[in-house]
């Protein structure tokens, strides 16, 4: 498998525009509905709640919701917004996906984020349960990376690095809780104001997290 991985990334740097973008995002709000709903025993992760808003903000900037053909080059916007969740095994990084992720809760999105971890440690994914996907996750925050840029997974065209959760203060000497997220996108495929658009959104999701509860967001 880390045969396969290698040649894939390598297919990636040598073939696909890497661009690189960071934002520092505030999950303050994240951090506290979170312990809310532990109480309820709705066991969630800040992971599960950034694959919800992730999915939300590929819905409102579809060109980062798309697939390239590697033999002709041409882009396709997908349909629907599976989200890849980039899970460490002995063998290697795969990428489990969270089906129509945007139409499901993040309590669904833990509990299949769960499930397909598992599968994947124990060596029992399915094809169809890793492979394409329309977008990918790489978290190596609880690893205690602060930030870092990651390489797209074809066909997909972006891929999401978040890094650890941090105190800070800011201008008015408050504490606040900031993740660094560095998207690295196909330039090809996206322009460099709609990936700033995609981080704005995600931004906006993180800081307002009670629309990644929301049943039906309006929008």
């Amino acid at each position: 498998m880390r045969k396969v991985i290698a040649k894939r990334l390598v297919f990636s740097k040598s073939t696909i525009p890497h661009s690189y973008i960071t934002a520092n995002c505030l999950v303050d709000k994240i951090i506290h509905l979170r312990k809310e709903m532990i109480k309820k025993n709705q066991k969630v992760s800040i992971n599960d709640f950034i694959s919800k808003a992730v999915a939300l903000a590929l819905r409102l900037v579809p060109e980062l919701n798309s697939n390239m053909d590697e033999k002709t080059g041409e882009y396709t916007q997908l349909k629907t917004v599976d989200v890849s969740i980039a899970v460490a095994t002995e063998n290697g990084l795969i990428t489990p996906i969270v089906k129509d992720a945007d139409k499901i809760d993040v309590v669904d999105i833990s509990e299949n984020v769960k499930v397909l971890a598992e599968k994947a440690r124990q060596g029992k994914l399915m094809p169809h349960e890793f492979q394409g996907g329309s977008f990918t996750i790489s978290n190596l925050g609880m690893f205690g990376i602060s930030e870092f840029s990651a390489v797209i997974n074809p066909p997909q065209v972006a891929i999401l690095a978040v890094g650890k959760y941090q105190l800070k203060f800011n201008t008015n000497m408050e504490k606040q809780t900031e993740i660094s997220m560095t998207l690295s996108y196909d330039e090809k495929c996206c322009s460099l104001d709609r990936a700033q658009t995609f981080l704005n959104t995600l931004n906006y999701f993180l800081s307002n997290p009670d629309l990644l509860v929301q049943e039906k967001p309006d929008f």
